[in-house]
């Protein structure tokens, strides 16, 4: 991305009506920042909970993994491309170096990927994140999508913030999420939606993609909230459920519409007995397809 001042960003950025088949993405999702520790536990960190470190040896972006089955040929969201992105790697503690190696996200530098949290029992933010995942690809794919993942289990570690916000970039999505659960403390309950700030510093400018993000998340936040019968996140910005920042490199460096989604926080029992539920899961994806397809559905409206 040119690092030179962009033309004023439209409502919506320019979408691609094809289905795509880029070699360099072919992937079979997801949008958001705790456990990965984030809400009150983890601030600071990356894209993820886990400790930092810098490397100096950078290493390219790739944007190839595992290519996600065909869409279904017809239904309501035909034509449109979803990414979505598991938060995490459960093998990322086995390579602590190469995730813990800085990258560039446009206003700063943050590790490549972190470990994310886990429930008191121990079951990983990582293998939550990508059940998630395939269960929603599979909804969105049933209403004719085309789904594509930034990883399925598929990848030694990672892949780095940068390269996952690339996938969703050159797949041109309609719409990228990236799923999470929180790693709050204990006592501290809900979900809550994370947006992208303005941001244009080197190669990051989200300035096309905040307002249609926003739009995104508060759809997704609905969405979730009836389909999992659960509440937004009492700590984070007034329980609204909503947030936007500026420190994601996975926000920073998109320019399409994308948003991180924490599920619930992992540190307290009561979310914990939620998150560890295939039944509930189950919900939790219903709830993301539903919030994706009216976002998506409501700007075909707009468009027709």
């Amino acid at each position: 991305m040119s690092n030179s001042p962009a033309a004023p960003p439209s409502s919506r950025p320019p979408r691609s009506r094809r289905l795509l088949t880029v070699s360099a993405v072919a992937v079979p999702v997801l949008l958001l920042a705790g456990g990965i520790g984030y809400g009150v536990a983890g601030r600071g960190g990356g894209d993820g909970g886990g400790t930092g470190g810098d490397d100096a040896k950078a290493a390219p972006v790739r944007t190839s993994a595992a290519p996600s089955p065909s869409p279904s040929p017809r239904g309501p969201l035909s034509g449109k491309v979803v990414v979505l992105d598991p938060g995490h790697n459960v093998r990322n503690r086995l390579h602590t170096a190469d995730i813990n190696r800085q990258v560039d996200v446009g206003n700063g530098r943050k590790e490549c990927d972190t470990t994310g949290t886990e429930t008191n029992a121990g079951y990983p933010e990582a293998e939550f994140t990508l059940d998630v995942v395939r269960r929603a690809r599979k909804l969105l794919r049933a209403q004719g999508a085309e789904v594509r993942l930034t990883h399925d289990g598929d990848r030694e570690f990672g892949p780095c913030v940068d390269e996952r916000a690339e996938i969703g970039n050159e797949a041109e999505a309609d719409a990228a999420v990236s799923v999470h659960a929180d790693g709050a403390p204990a006592g501290a309950r809900g979900f809550h939606v994370i947006m992208p700030g303005a941001v244009h510093a080197g190669k990051a400018d989200t300035r096309a993609i905040t307002a249609p993000s926003h739009d995104l998340g508060t759809r997704l936040a609905a969405s979730f909230a009836k389909a999992t019968d659960t509440s937004p996140a009492t700590y984070i910005n007034g329980g609204t459920g909503l947030d936007t920042r500026s420190d994601l490199g996975g926000l920073n460096l998109s320019r399409v519409p994308k948003v991180f989604l924490e599920c619930g926080n992992m540190r307290d029992t009561r979310d914990a007995g939620l998150l560890t539920s295939a039944r509930w899961r189950e919900r939790a994806a219903r709830g993301i397809a539903a919030g994706v397809a009216a976002y998506l559905t409501e700007d075909a409206g707009e468009k027709s």
